[in-house]
């Protein structure tokens, strides 16, 4: 069975970026791919502390005892990872950051764990500067070796108030576009 794991980086569990990986959720489901979403809200992550015991262990583990490694592992077990944001000074949140930064290192330095799995990103955003937050979302991805599907434009949805991407009619076809294309991208690697 394909899986495909998403990450709620915002603070609101409920909110447009939680509502915008559901729409990418709703193309993989239609194609028989599993989704499971995990919210980084009420989660205790913090940024990487540079120790490098992840690289003298191997175990493809950090070594700092936060839910962090919850999410490793998730990551690990699915095929695919949806990675999503909302924008915070152009850039994603903090614990989306410190996500990043933990998993990005402890895949790197277990031979490129996450290698060939497929990774989108998803950005909620109120105005302007979701891009750089698509970037570095995107990054993460491309430093692991993944496969990024692409879209009908930006996987960036509109709204600032709870709910408002849901009136955003582009963003929401991108979302779809994406959730079709990565479910494509996912039975081509696995068939």
């Amino acid at each position: 069975m394909i899986k495909v794991i998403g990450f709620n980086g915002s603070p609101r569990k409920d909110g447009n970026t939680s509502l915008l990986i559901k729409e990418v959720f709703g193309e993989l489901e239609k194609e028989g791919i599993q989704t499971e979403l995990m919210d980084l809200a009420g989660k205790t992550l913090h940024g990487c502390i540079a120790c490098y015991k992840c690289l003298e262990n191997q175990n493809h583990r950090c070594a700092v005892p936060d839910d962090v490694n919850t999410c490793i592992a998730k990551m690990e077990e699915a095929q695919g990872i949806i990675l999503g944001s909302p924008t915070y000074f152009t850039d994603v949140s903090a614990e989306m950051k410190a996500l990043i930064d933990r998993a990005g290192m402890v895949a790197k330095v277990n031979g490129d764990m996450l290698r060939l799995k497929a990774g989108g990103g998803v950005v909620a955003v109120r105005r302007a500067g979701g891009i750089h937050a698509f970037d570095t979302l995107n990054h993460f991805f491309l430093i692991g070796q993944m496969i990024i599907p692409g879209s009908s434009y930006w996987n960036v949805g509109i709204g600032r108030e709870k709910g408002e991407v849901l009136q955003d009619e582009e963003g929401l076809l991108t979302m779809r576009n994406l959730g079709k294309n990565m479910a494509l991208v996912l039975k081509k690697i696995h068939s």
